[in-house]
């Protein structure tokens, strides 16, 4: 058998044919990265997400998972800030979260529409 190439040298067409193989549905409708994501996943690769959800929302693929960890980070930074009395900043960082949180809701009520078809 030949060896394969490193799927991030592959074709998105390359791609779908492995992911396919795999056993992934809809792939005609994927992007690069989340087939690569896919792939990696169900190989069990280190860099492919672990239990991580990754959801599409229109053209974009959002990785929950990595959303919540930023809002957790982004959490810690503001109190940092209040504490240090930096207001304007702090408020900077509170509509930067709201806005990754609103992402998340999204991104969840489309996992949640999914589960619902089956």
């Amino acid at each position: 058998m030949a060896e394969e190439k490193p799927i991030e040298k592959m074709t998105v067409k390359e791609l779908r044919v492995l992911a396919k193989e795999l056993g992934a549905q809809g792939v005609s409708g994927m992007q690069k990265e989340e087939l690569i994501q896919f792939i990696l996943q169900v190989r069990g690769k280190p860099g492919g997400p672990g239990g991580e959800k990754i959801v599409r929302l229109g053209k974009r693929a959002i990785n929950v998972t990595a959303v919540k960890r930023q809002i957790k980070q982004l959490k810690a930074e503001r109190e940092k800030l209040i504490s240090e009395g930096k207001k304007e900043e702090a408020r900077k960082l509170r509509e930067r979260i709201s806005r990754l949180k609103k992402l998340t809701r999204r991104a969840y009520k489309v996992l949640s529409q999914k589960k619902a078809q089956g």
